[in-house]
């Protein structure tokens, strides 16, 4: 498709342990359109954050392809890397340890526009900072502040403000309400969707919050073991879940009303495989409520089971396995 922005196929990243190679990133494959969000969501250690640093090469894959607006970024030399770097932008979880704590509010927004010479003098350089600021709602007698005197919601609009100042098309934002209050984390996704639909940007959105991913996504992917296990638009995704990680991840998810009281809650036991050179086979099937002898040997390719809904689950794509 044409206005396919980001193209994922086949992305591996193992780090190497004492006791064999890692597999924090398994064969993953995704896209994305211009403009849309993805949310990329599971528990942590599934490899969420490491897709997104990986995809932004700040650390480098181990095999794959990464596509940004048709080109491969794994083909571009380091060295030349830079300039295709200002188009793809990184939003970090922790906004007190992204930024330099000796560096002013100012400061911290106007280095990105220095080192990539994006202002011709000092009153331009000066205006856009200011102008970057009121874009994220930071109030511009905040300009000569330093982040501890700061609560956490206005050290991530300085992150946001940051990665905007380059102007990219692309945002990767790990987790960056995680670490705020509950009202601030809705002011924060209220502003980063208000700047999505200004700016045209592309997101890919790593969370552990269904709620939160539920609100701000297009399409969410569901990571396990580092695998993608279904992917789907979000409301599919939360009417008719088909992998039952997915289900146990939704049943978990609580809900503010009397009613939901006798809700059916899918409690997950057993042992987490290891991530350490795994076997074949279903990653999950050890604390899989369904799951047979067949699925610790089965494949685990994602299929289309109708409408773009992808999911790994032998047992469904079998059709063995059908949900009410």
């Amino acid at each position: 498709m044409d206005d396919i922005i980001l193209d994922v196929r086949n992305l591996k990243k193992y780090f190497p342990t004492p006791h064999g190679m890692l597999h924090a990133v398994d064969d993953v494959s995704l896209s994305i359109c211009k403009g849309q969000t993805l949310g990329l969501v599971g528990e942590s250690g599934c490899g969420k954050s490491t897709i997104g640093r990986t995809i932004l090469r700040l650390i480098e894959p181990t095999s794959g392809e990464i596509y940004f607006e048709g080109s491969n970024i794994l083909e571009v030399p380091k060295s030349q890397f830079k300039s295709m770097r200002r188009n793809m932008q990184f939003i970090f979880q922790d906004p007190y340890s992204s930024i330099n704590p000796r560096l002013t509010v100012s400061q911290s927004i106007a280095e990105p526009l220095i080192v990539n010479k994006l202002a011709s003098s000092k009153r331009e350089l000066h205006e856009l900072v200011l102008h970057y600021m009121e874009m994220v709602g930071l109030d511009h007698r905040l300009a000569s502040a330093y982040p501890h005197e700061l609560d956490g919601g206005r050290r991530q609009r300085i992150g946001i403000a940051r990665a905007l100042s380059v102007r990219p098309r692309f945002i990767v934002c790990d987790e960056p309400v995680s670490a705020l209050d509950v009202s601030i984390q809705a002011q924060i996704l209220n502003l980063l969707q208000d700047l999505q639909e200004q700016l045209d940007l592309t997101y890919i959105f790593v969370t552990h919050n269904l709620s939160v991913v539920k609100h701000i996504s297009n399409e969410i992917a569901v990571m396990y073991l580092g695998q993608i296990v279904e992917k789907c638009r979000t409301e599919e995704l939360f009417e008719r879940p088909l992998h039952p990680y997915t289900r146990a991840l939704l049943s978990a998810i609580l809900v503010p009303s009397p009613k939901a009281r006798n809700k059916k809650r899918e409690i997950l036991k057993g042992e987490i495989t290891s991530p350490i050179n795994p076997a074949p086979g279903c990653r999950f099937a050890k604390r899989c409520n369904y799951a047979t002898a067949a699925c610790a040997e089965a494949g685990c390719e994602l299929r289309d089971m109708g409408g773009g809904h992808m999911t790994s689950c032998a047992r469904v794509n079998a059709g063995e396995l059908k949900w009410d």
